[in-house]
Protein backbone atom coordinates (compact mmCIF):
# COMPACT_ATOMS: atom_id res chain seq x y z
CA UNK A 1 0.00 0.00 0.00
CA UNK A 2 1.23 3.57 -0.63
CA UNK A 3 0.67 7.03 0.21
CA UNK A 4 2.35 9.94 -1.34
CA UNK A 5 2.39 13.58 -0.34
CA UNK A 6 3.45 16.47 -2.54
CA UNK A 7 3.69 20.16 -2.32
CA UNK A 8 4.95 23.22 -4.74
CA UNK A 9 4.59 25.61 -1.89
CA UNK A 10 8.28 27.16 -2.20
CA UNK A 11 10.72 26.11 -1.10
CA UNK A 12 8.75 22.95 -1.50
CA UNK A 13 11.73 21.08 0.11
CA UNK A 14 10.36 22.87 3.10
CA UNK A 15 7.70 19.48 3.48
CA UNK A 16 10.87 17.49 4.49
CA UNK A 17 10.73 20.12 7.63
CA UNK A 18 7.20 19.26 8.39
CA UNK A 19 7.14 15.88 7.91
CA UNK A 20 10.40 15.66 10.35
CA UNK A 21 11.98 13.39 7.60
CA UNK A 22 15.08 14.23 5.49
CA UNK A 23 14.39 14.35 2.18
CA UNK A 24 18.21 12.88 1.24
CA UNK A 25 17.59 9.59 2.96
CA UNK A 26 15.28 6.75 3.48
CA UNK A 27 13.44 6.32 6.99
CA UNK A 28 12.16 2.89 8.45
CA UNK A 29 9.97 2.19 11.22
CA UNK A 30 9.44 -0.80 13.04
CA UNK A 31 5.67 -1.81 12.93
CA UNK A 32 4.31 -4.87 15.17
CA UNK A 33 3.37 -6.05 11.66
CA UNK A 34 5.67 -5.10 9.47
CA UNK A 35 7.35 -1.85 8.15
CA UNK A 36 6.96 1.64 7.39
CA UNK A 37 9.62 2.98 4.96
CA UNK A 38 9.36 7.10 3.86
CA UNK A 39 11.49 8.32 1.24
CA UNK A 40 11.35 11.34 -1.48
CA UNK A 41 10.75 10.02 -5.17
CA UNK A 42 10.86 13.85 -6.05
CA UNK A 43 13.10 16.67 -4.39
CA UNK A 44 12.95 20.04 -5.90
CA UNK A 45 11.98 23.72 -5.29
CA UNK A 46 9.22 23.99 -7.39
CA UNK A 47 7.89 20.49 -5.93
CA UNK A 48 8.66 17.85 -3.39
CA UNK A 49 6.71 14.59 -3.18
CA UNK A 50 7.34 12.48 -0.09
CA UNK A 51 6.03 8.49 0.20
CA UNK A 52 5.08 6.02 2.68
CA UNK A 53 5.18 2.64 1.76
CA UNK A 54 4.27 0.51 4.11
CA UNK A 55 5.69 -3.52 3.60
CA UNK A 56 3.32 -5.60 5.90
CA UNK A 57 4.27 -8.98 6.99
CA UNK A 58 1.32 -11.87 6.16
CA UNK A 59 3.18 -14.19 8.07
CA UNK A 60 3.09 -12.25 11.22
CA UNK A 61 -0.71 -11.56 10.52
CA UNK A 62 -1.52 -14.90 11.02
CA UNK A 63 0.15 -15.43 14.40
CA UNK A 64 -2.55 -14.46 16.62
CA UNK A 65 -2.51 -10.31 15.49
CA UNK A 66 -5.61 -10.55 13.20
CA UNK A 67 -9.31 -10.08 13.04
CA UNK A 68 -10.27 -13.57 10.86
CA UNK A 69 -12.88 -15.53 11.77
CA UNK A 70 -11.18 -18.53 10.95
CA UNK A 71 -7.94 -19.60 9.43
CA UNK A 72 -8.97 -19.36 6.02
CA UNK A 73 -9.68 -15.64 6.11
CA UNK A 74 -6.63 -15.31 8.07
CA UNK A 75 -4.58 -16.34 5.10
CA UNK A 76 -6.85 -15.52 2.06
CA UNK A 77 -7.28 -11.54 2.33
CA UNK A 78 -5.74 -8.36 1.25
CA UNK A 79 -4.49 -6.79 4.09
CA UNK A 80 -0.76 -7.40 3.42
CA UNK A 81 -1.71 -5.14 0.18
CA UNK A 82 -4.21 -3.02 0.73
CA UNK A 83 -4.56 0.91 2.14
CA UNK A 84 -6.59 0.17 5.66
CA UNK A 85 -5.73 0.37 9.66
CA UNK A 86 -2.36 -0.82 8.85
CA UNK A 87 -1.80 2.78 7.18
CA UNK A 88 -3.66 4.42 9.55
CA UNK A 89 -1.39 2.74 12.27
CA UNK A 90 1.92 3.78 10.13
CA UNK A 91 1.07 7.37 10.08
CA UNK A 92 0.51 7.26 13.82
CA UNK A 93 4.16 6.00 14.50
CA UNK A 94 6.06 7.21 11.20
CA UNK A 95 4.46 10.82 11.15
CA UNK A 96 3.56 11.36 14.72
CA UNK A 97 4.92 14.64 15.13
CA UNK A 98 3.52 16.08 11.54
CA UNK A 99 0.15 15.25 12.94
CA UNK A 100 0.46 17.18 15.69
CA UNK A 101 1.38 20.32 13.61
CA UNK A 102 4.36 21.32 15.51
CA UNK A 103 7.88 22.16 13.41
CA UNK A 104 10.69 23.43 15.72
CA UNK A 105 12.18 24.72 11.97
CA UNK A 106 9.28 25.77 10.47
CA UNK A 107 6.67 26.22 13.07
CA UNK A 108 4.75 28.99 11.46
CA UNK A 109 4.68 27.24 8.30
CA UNK A 110 3.14 24.14 10.08
CA UNK A 111 0.24 25.93 11.17
CA UNK A 112 -0.44 27.40 7.53
CA UNK A 113 -2.26 26.58 4.45
CA UNK A 114 0.18 25.08 1.63
CA UNK A 115 -0.92 23.54 -1.83
CA UNK A 116 -0.54 19.78 -0.91
CA UNK A 117 -1.46 16.87 -3.56
CA UNK A 118 -2.13 13.18 -1.72
CA UNK A 119 -2.69 9.87 -3.68
CA UNK A 120 -3.68 6.67 -1.81
CA UNK A 121 -3.31 2.89 -3.51
CA UNK A 122 -4.70 0.42 -3.55
CA UNK A 123 -7.96 1.82 -1.11
CA UNK A 124 -10.75 -0.24 -0.38
CA UNK A 125 -14.13 2.05 -1.14
CA UNK A 126 -16.54 -0.40 0.49
CA UNK A 127 -19.51 2.18 -0.55
CA UNK A 128 -17.90 3.34 -4.12
CA UNK A 129 -17.05 6.75 -5.17
CA UNK A 130 -20.15 8.14 -3.97
CA UNK A 131 -18.99 7.36 -0.63
CA UNK A 132 -15.42 8.60 -1.21
CA UNK A 133 -16.31 12.14 -2.56
CA UNK A 134 -19.22 12.17 0.59
CA UNK A 135 -16.17 12.14 2.85
CA UNK A 136 -13.70 14.11 1.63
CA UNK A 137 -15.37 17.12 -0.84
CA UNK A 138 -16.94 18.50 2.26
CA UNK A 139 -13.60 19.01 3.94
CA UNK A 140 -12.65 21.21 0.87
CA UNK A 141 -10.29 18.62 -1.03
CA UNK A 142 -11.05 18.14 -4.53
CA UNK A 143 -11.29 14.36 -5.03
CA UNK A 144 -10.12 11.93 -8.00
CA UNK A 145 -11.45 8.32 -7.69
CA UNK A 146 -9.76 6.02 -10.09
CA UNK A 147 -10.92 2.11 -10.10
CA UNK A 148 -8.70 -0.29 -9.49
CA UNK A 149 -9.01 -3.30 -11.81
CA UNK A 150 -9.25 -6.92 -10.39
CA UNK A 151 -7.32 -9.77 -11.62
CA UNK A 152 -9.79 -10.39 -14.09
CA UNK A 153 -9.95 -6.60 -15.59
CA UNK A 154 -13.57 -6.78 -13.80
CA UNK A 155 -14.52 -3.70 -11.78
CA UNK A 156 -13.47 -4.04 -8.21
CA UNK A 157 -13.85 -2.46 -4.85
CA UNK A 158 -10.65 -0.66 -4.92
CA UNK A 159 -10.03 2.81 -5.95
CA UNK A 160 -7.15 5.37 -6.46
CA UNK A 161 -7.39 8.25 -4.75
CA UNK A 162 -5.97 11.45 -5.00
CA UNK A 163 -6.83 14.40 -3.20
CA UNK A 164 -5.84 18.39 -3.93
CA UNK A 165 -6.50 21.14 -2.04
CA UNK A 166 -4.82 24.47 0.20
CA UNK A 167 -4.71 22.98 3.60
CA UNK A 168 -2.58 22.36 6.55
CA UNK A 169 -0.30 19.19 6.29
CA UNK A 170 -2.00 17.73 9.78
CA UNK A 171 -5.29 18.62 8.52
CA UNK A 172 -4.56 15.83 5.83
CA UNK A 173 -2.99 13.56 7.97
CA UNK A 174 -5.81 13.29 10.10
CA UNK A 175 -8.17 13.35 7.23
CA UNK A 176 -6.36 10.19 6.40
CA UNK A 177 -6.14 8.56 9.28
CA UNK A 178 -10.07 8.25 10.29
CA UNK A 179 -11.29 8.09 7.11
CA UNK A 180 -9.26 5.38 5.66
CA UNK A 181 -10.84 3.09 8.02
CA UNK A 182 -13.89 4.80 7.55
CA UNK A 183 -13.87 3.34 3.84
CA UNK A 184 -12.24 0.30 4.56
CA UNK A 185 -15.01 -0.63 6.98
CA UNK A 186 -12.82 -2.83 9.23
CA UNK A 187 -9.95 -2.58 11.35
CA UNK A 188 -7.09 -5.07 11.73
CA UNK A 189 -7.36 -4.63 15.71
CA UNK A 190 -9.58 -4.54 18.87
CA UNK A 191 -11.34 -1.45 19.05
CA UNK A 192 -12.10 -0.39 22.61
CA UNK A 193 -12.85 2.51 24.51
CA UNK A 194 -9.09 3.64 23.89
CA UNK A 195 -10.22 4.17 20.12
CA UNK A 196 -13.10 6.82 21.03
CA UNK A 197 -10.32 8.97 22.30
CA UNK A 198 -8.25 8.56 19.18
CA UNK A 199 -11.28 9.59 17.42
CA UNK A 200 -11.56 12.46 18.91
CA UNK A 201 -8.15 13.68 19.33
CA UNK A 202 -8.05 13.03 15.22
CA UNK A 203 -11.05 14.14 14.30
CA UNK A 204 -10.71 18.01 16.61
CA UNK A 205 -12.53 20.63 14.80
CA UNK A 206 -13.37 18.83 12.21
CA UNK A 207 -15.66 15.62 12.32
CA UNK A 208 -18.13 17.31 14.95
CA UNK A 209 -19.55 19.38 11.65
CA UNK A 210 -19.03 16.76 8.73
CA UNK A 211 -22.37 15.78 7.14
CA UNK A 212 -21.31 12.51 7.62
CA UNK A 213 -20.47 12.08 11.18
CA UNK A 214 -23.02 9.25 12.15
CA UNK A 215 -21.44 7.22 9.45
CA UNK A 216 -18.11 8.25 9.77
CA UNK A 217 -18.28 6.98 13.93
CA UNK A 218 -19.79 3.86 13.06
CA UNK A 219 -17.48 2.75 10.66
CA UNK A 220 -14.53 3.93 12.64
CA UNK A 221 -15.75 2.06 15.68
CA UNK A 222 -16.59 -0.79 13.77
CA UNK A 223 -19.94 -0.89 14.62
CA UNK A 224 -19.83 -1.52 18.32
CA UNK A 225 -22.65 0.73 19.13
CA UNK A 226 -21.87 1.25 22.73
CA UNK A 227 -18.69 3.26 21.29
CA UNK A 228 -20.65 5.17 18.77
CA UNK A 229 -23.00 6.58 21.40
CA UNK A 230 -20.26 7.32 23.35
CA UNK A 231 -18.47 9.22 20.52
CA UNK A 232 -21.53 10.99 19.26
CA UNK A 233 -22.89 12.44 22.73
CA UNK A 234 -19.65 13.80 23.02
CA UNK A 235 -19.27 15.33 19.58
CA UNK A 236 -22.82 16.42 19.20
CA UNK A 237 -24.56 15.93 23.12
CA UNK A 238 -27.78 17.13 21.10
CA UNK A 239 -28.22 13.63 19.81
CA UNK A 240 -28.19 11.43 23.42
CA UNK A 241 -31.80 11.08 22.48
CA UNK A 242 -31.54 9.80 19.18
CA UNK A 243 -30.35 6.80 20.34
CA UNK A 244 -33.84 5.67 21.79
CA UNK A 245 -36.73 4.58 19.98
CA UNK A 246 -38.73 7.42 18.88
CA UNK A 247 -41.59 5.89 20.32
CA UNK A 248 -39.84 6.17 23.40
CA UNK A 249 -38.86 9.82 23.57
CA UNK A 250 -40.11 12.73 25.27
CA UNK A 251 -41.52 15.31 22.82
CA UNK A 252 -39.04 18.03 21.65
CA UNK A 253 -39.55 21.81 22.63
CA UNK A 254 -41.18 22.55 18.74
CA UNK A 255 -43.16 19.17 19.40
CA UNK A 256 -44.49 20.17 22.64
CA UNK A 257 -45.34 23.89 20.99
CA UNK A 258 -47.24 22.50 17.82
CA UNK A 259 -48.70 19.10 19.10
CA UNK A 260 -52.19 21.05 20.60
CA UNK A 261 -52.57 22.26 16.64
CA UNK A 262 -51.93 19.15 15.44
CA UNK A 263 -49.58 21.38 13.03
CA UNK A 264 -47.54 18.11 12.49
CA UNK A 265 -50.66 16.24 10.64
CA UNK A 266 -51.39 18.99 8.59
CA UNK A 267 -48.25 19.58 7.72
CA UNK A 268 -47.51 15.89 6.04
CA UNK A 269 -50.66 16.08 4.51
CA UNK A 270 -50.63 19.44 2.75
CA UNK A 271 -47.11 18.42 1.55
CA UNK A 272 -48.52 14.75 0.43
CA UNK A 273 -51.57 16.47 -1.35
CA UNK A 274 -48.95 18.97 -2.81
CA UNK A 275 -46.69 16.23 -4.35
CA UNK A 276 -49.70 14.17 -5.48
CA UNK A 277 -51.18 17.22 -7.57
CA UNK A 278 -47.75 17.73 -9.07
CA UNK A 279 -48.06 14.33 -10.84
CA UNK A 280 -45.22 12.84 -9.74
CA UNK A 281 -44.25 9.21 -9.52
CA UNK A 282 -40.92 9.29 -8.24
CA UNK A 283 -40.30 11.30 -4.82
CA UNK A 284 -37.25 12.71 -2.97
CA UNK A 285 -37.92 13.51 1.23
CA UNK A 286 -34.82 15.07 2.10
CA UNK A 287 -34.06 15.25 5.22
CA UNK A 288 -36.21 12.20 6.08
CA UNK A 289 -35.57 12.23 9.63
CA UNK A 290 -38.00 9.06 11.36
CA UNK A 291 -39.63 8.43 7.98
CA UNK A 292 -42.73 10.29 9.03
CA UNK A 293 -43.98 11.93 5.25
CA UNK A 294 -42.10 8.25 3.72
CA UNK A 295 -44.57 6.67 5.99
CA UNK A 296 -47.54 8.58 4.90
CA UNK A 297 -46.38 8.44 0.81
CA UNK A 298 -45.87 4.73 0.75
CA UNK A 299 -49.79 4.02 0.96
CA UNK A 300 -50.35 5.97 -1.71
CA UNK A 301 -51.35 4.42 -5.18
CA UNK A 302 -49.75 6.86 -7.41
CA UNK A 303 -46.73 6.81 -5.52
CA UNK A 304 -44.35 4.73 -7.72
CA UNK A 305 -40.81 5.06 -6.25
CA UNK A 306 -39.76 6.89 -2.82
CA UNK A 307 -35.98 7.54 -1.84
CA UNK A 308 -35.34 9.04 1.63
CA UNK A 309 -31.98 11.52 2.62
CA UNK A 310 -30.77 11.80 5.65
CA UNK A 311 -27.26 13.13 7.43
CA UNK A 312 -28.56 11.35 10.74
CA UNK A 313 -27.57 7.42 10.65
CA UNK A 314 -29.46 6.61 13.14
CA UNK A 315 -32.94 8.35 11.81
CA UNK A 316 -32.48 6.09 9.09
CA UNK A 317 -32.69 3.17 10.88
CA UNK A 318 -35.49 3.83 12.59
CA UNK A 319 -36.97 5.06 9.76
CA UNK A 320 -36.23 1.97 8.26
CA UNK A 321 -38.25 0.17 11.32
CA UNK A 322 -41.03 3.09 10.60
CA UNK A 323 -41.62 1.42 6.95
CA UNK A 324 -40.84 -2.24 7.64
CA UNK A 325 -37.99 -2.31 5.19
CA UNK A 326 -37.11 -5.47 4.16
CA UNK A 327 -39.68 -7.50 6.44
CA UNK A 328 -42.98 -9.16 5.86
CA UNK A 329 -45.67 -6.35 5.06
CA UNK A 330 -43.38 -3.95 4.09
CA UNK A 331 -43.08 -2.15 0.75
CA UNK A 332 -41.93 -4.15 -2.38
CA UNK A 333 -38.03 -4.31 -2.85
CA UNK A 334 -37.11 -0.99 -4.21
CA UNK A 335 -39.77 0.94 -4.00
CA UNK A 336 -38.56 2.77 -0.94
CA UNK A 337 -34.96 3.49 -0.71
CA UNK A 338 -32.65 5.13 2.49
CA UNK A 339 -29.78 6.87 1.66
CA UNK A 340 -27.33 8.48 4.11
CA UNK A 341 -26.42 12.17 2.98
CA UNK A 342 -26.49 15.62 2.90
CA UNK A 343 -28.60 18.11 0.66
CA UNK A 344 -25.73 20.56 0.59
CA UNK A 345 -23.99 18.11 -1.66
CA UNK A 346 -24.46 17.03 -4.58
CA UNK A 347 -25.71 13.15 -4.61
CA UNK A 348 -26.66 11.57 -8.15
CA UNK A 349 -28.43 8.59 -6.61
CA UNK A 350 -31.53 10.63 -6.15
CA UNK A 351 -31.17 13.48 -8.90
CA UNK A 352 -33.83 11.24 -11.03
CA UNK A 353 -36.24 12.29 -9.40
CA UNK A 354 -39.96 13.51 -10.49
CA UNK A 355 -39.92 15.45 -6.93
CA UNK A 356 -38.74 16.78 -3.77
CA UNK A 357 -39.72 17.49 -0.38
CA UNK A 358 -37.83 19.73 2.31
CA UNK A 359 -39.92 19.35 5.48
CA UNK A 360 -39.06 21.37 8.00
CA UNK A 361 -35.18 21.57 6.70
CA UNK A 362 -33.64 24.47 5.53
CA UNK A 363 -34.10 26.57 9.17
CA UNK A 364 -31.85 23.32 10.30
CA UNK A 365 -29.07 24.89 8.05
CA UNK A 366 -26.68 27.69 8.91
CA UNK A 367 -27.78 30.53 6.41
CA UNK A 368 -24.52 30.17 4.68
CA UNK A 369 -25.04 26.65 3.47
CA UNK A 370 -28.72 27.47 1.85
CA UNK A 371 -26.73 28.24 -1.77
CA UNK A 372 -25.20 25.08 -1.29
CA UNK A 373 -28.60 23.66 -1.01
CA UNK A 374 -29.98 25.36 -3.58
CA UNK A 375 -27.39 24.68 -6.42
CA UNK A 376 -27.57 20.81 -5.51
CA UNK A 377 -31.51 20.56 -5.38
CA UNK A 378 -32.26 23.26 -7.99
CA UNK A 379 -29.45 23.19 -10.17
CA UNK A 380 -27.95 19.88 -10.68
CA UNK A 381 -30.45 17.42 -9.78
CA UNK A 382 -33.36 20.11 -11.24
CA UNK A 383 -36.81 17.84 -10.05
CA UNK A 384 -39.91 19.15 -12.07
CA UNK A 385 -41.31 20.05 -8.40
CA UNK A 386 -39.78 21.24 -4.92
CA UNK A 387 -41.86 21.18 -2.17
CA UNK A 388 -40.67 23.23 1.13
CA UNK A 389 -42.21 24.19 4.51
CA UNK A 390 -40.81 25.90 7.48
CA UNK A 391 -41.90 27.85 10.64
CA UNK A 392 -43.70 31.17 9.95
CA UNK A 393 -42.08 33.61 12.77
CA UNK A 394 -44.25 36.26 13.08
CA UNK A 395 -46.82 33.38 14.59
CA UNK A 396 -44.01 32.54 17.28
CA UNK A 397 -46.05 35.10 19.28
CA UNK A 398 -49.28 33.34 19.93
CA UNK A 399 -47.26 30.38 21.31
CA UNK A 400 -47.43 30.95 25.09
CA UNK A 401 -44.40 29.50 26.24
CA UNK A 402 -42.07 30.76 23.67
CA UNK A 403 -40.20 33.88 24.95
CA UNK A 404 -39.87 36.64 22.54
CA UNK A 405 -37.01 36.28 19.96
CA UNK A 406 -37.07 32.37 20.60
CA UNK A 407 -36.77 29.91 18.06
CA UNK A 408 -39.43 26.70 17.89
CA UNK A 409 -36.39 24.20 18.06
CA UNK A 410 -32.83 24.41 19.66
CA UNK A 411 -31.39 23.00 16.38
CA UNK A 412 -33.19 26.06 14.45
CA UNK A 413 -30.63 28.26 12.77
CA UNK A 414 -32.96 31.10 11.37
CA UNK A 415 -36.66 31.23 11.14
CA UNK A 416 -38.16 33.75 8.70
CA UNK A 417 -40.96 35.60 8.56
CA UNK A 418 -43.38 35.42 5.63
CA UNK A 419 -41.78 38.45 3.88
CA UNK A 420 -38.53 36.92 4.13
CA UNK A 421 -39.04 33.38 3.16
CA UNK A 422 -41.21 34.99 0.11
CA UNK A 423 -37.48 37.13 -1.06
CA UNK A 424 -35.54 33.91 -0.86
CA UNK A 425 -37.99 31.65 -2.43
CA UNK A 426 -38.41 34.18 -5.65
CA UNK A 427 -34.74 34.27 -5.52
CA UNK A 428 -34.41 30.52 -5.77
CA UNK A 429 -37.19 30.38 -8.61
CA UNK A 430 -35.66 33.34 -10.86
CA UNK A 431 -31.82 31.87 -10.37
CA UNK A 432 -32.87 28.28 -11.52
CA UNK A 433 -35.95 28.43 -14.01
CA UNK A 434 -38.86 27.67 -11.68
CA UNK A 435 -42.33 29.56 -10.83
CA UNK A 436 -43.35 29.16 -7.09
CA UNK A 437 -46.51 29.10 -5.66
CA UNK A 438 -46.99 29.90 -1.53
CA UNK A 439 -49.65 27.49 0.87
CA UNK A 440 -50.48 28.53 4.50
CA UNK A 441 -50.48 25.10 7.04
CA UNK A 442 -52.56 25.08 10.10
CA UNK A 443 -54.94 27.18 11.60
CA UNK A 444 -54.06 31.26 10.27
CA UNK A 445 -54.46 34.49 12.17
CA UNK A 446 -55.59 37.26 10.26
CA UNK A 447 -52.44 39.67 11.66
CA UNK A 448 -49.37 36.80 12.06
CA UNK A 449 -50.28 34.37 9.70
CA UNK A 450 -50.03 30.60 9.42
CA UNK A 451 -47.68 28.42 12.04
CA UNK A 452 -45.80 27.07 8.68
CA UNK A 453 -46.18 28.36 5.48
CA UNK A 454 -44.90 26.39 2.51
CA UNK A 455 -43.42 27.19 -1.42
CA UNK A 456 -44.29 24.47 -4.07
CA UNK A 457 -41.78 25.62 -6.97
CA UNK A 458 -42.46 24.00 -10.26
CA UNK A 459 -39.87 24.28 -12.85
CA UNK A 460 -40.88 26.21 -15.61
CA UNK A 461 -41.47 25.44 -19.09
Amino acid sequence: MFLSIATTHRPATDLGFLLHKHPGRVHETELPFGKAHVFYPQVGEDRCEAALMLDVDPVGLVRGKGRGDGLLDQYVNDRPYAASSFLSVALARALRTAMTGTSRERPELAQSAIPLEAVVTPLPARGGEALVRQLFEPLGWTVDVEGVAGADGAPSRYVTLRLSATARLRDLLNHLYVLIPVLDDDKHYWVGDDEVEKLMRRGEGWLEAHPARDLIVRRYLIHRKALARDALERLAPETRDEAVDPAERKPGAEDALEAPLRLNDERMAAVAEALRASGAKAIADLGCGEGKLLQRLVRERWVERLIGVDAAARDLEWAAKRLKLHLAGGPPEGRVTLLHGSVTYRDRRWEDVDAAALVEVIEHLDADRLPALQKVVFGAAGPRTVVVTTPNAEYNALFPNLTAGAFRHPDHRFEWTRAQFRAWAEGVASAHGYTVAYDDIGKRDETLGAPTQMAVFTRAG
